[in-house]
């Protein structure tokens, strides 16, 4: 194992990771196109690099010859949503794909977790086409709202600060910063269609200038 080759290992994640990520870029760009609202706010990914798989593997005692099949956030997504509806429609969305295989999900939203966190994951089965033939990689996909990436960012900031061992008046706090980030959520969601109301006339202003602007310089490109 220590001979791996680890850049020729990683490979086939960040190729699984490049290709989902223009696939799910592409469903929100279908939405605008068609003047809907996008539950796909923004999306990101990542491959752990050697350090972390090896401090993991080391941890949860996982032999480091079965990495492929007993680690499965090796690669990984993370979907920003608007919207708590928007979390369940882009599941949705993923439940239907034909290129893609849903192996777990976990819904930390309905059943959050102690510490207050909430996200919604999935563990799906993504096929690469390599060169010696298909490759069935595991990827970990974690569907959040903005407010629960904000909460969720800082809670793993500070756990590398206190090694996962918060005292007890951070953890209360972090508890009650939690609730306060759904409470937006669901704040939100109450006021959701005067939002995507405002937002869609915003876009649609926005537009108008653009056009006026363009116009505005073809004229005066035609008097020079």
């Amino acid at each position: 194992m220590e001979n791996r080759n680890w850049q020729l290992f990683l490979a086939p994640y960040e190729q699984a990771v490049s290709e989902l990520k223009v696939k799910l870029r592409n469903i929100r760009t279908q939405y605008k196109e068609n003047n809907l609202h996008t539950p796909i706010e923004f999306v990101t990914g990542r491959v752990k690099p050697k350090d972390s798989i090896l401090t993991k593997a080391t941890l949860r005692g996982i032999d480091l010859n079965r990495l492929e099949d007993e680690m499965q956030d090796i690669a990984g997504l993370r979907i920003m949503c608007q919207f708590v509806e928007d979390i369940y429609e882009v599941v949705s969305l993923l439940r239907k794909r034909t290129d893609i295989k849903i192996i777990h999900e976990r819904d930390y939203i309905t059943n959050k977790k102690a510490s207050g966190y909430r996200s919604y994951h999935l563990v799906i089965e993504y096929p690469v086409q390599l060169i010696m033939g298909e490759k069935k990689i595991y990827v970990e996909i974690q569907i959040r709202t903005l407010a629960m990436n904000f909460w969720a960012t800082i809670e793993h900031s500070l756990n590398y600060k206190y090694d996962g061992e918060f005292p007890e008046e951070i953890n209360k706090r972090l508890e009650l910063t939690a609730e306060a980030a759904y409470l937006l959520d669901e704040e939100m969601s109450k006021i959701r269609d005067e939002i995507q109301e405002a937002q869609h006339l915003f876009s649609y202003r926005d537009l108008e200038h653009l056009e006026r602007y363009v116009n505005e310089k073809r004229g005066e490109s035609d008097e020079n």
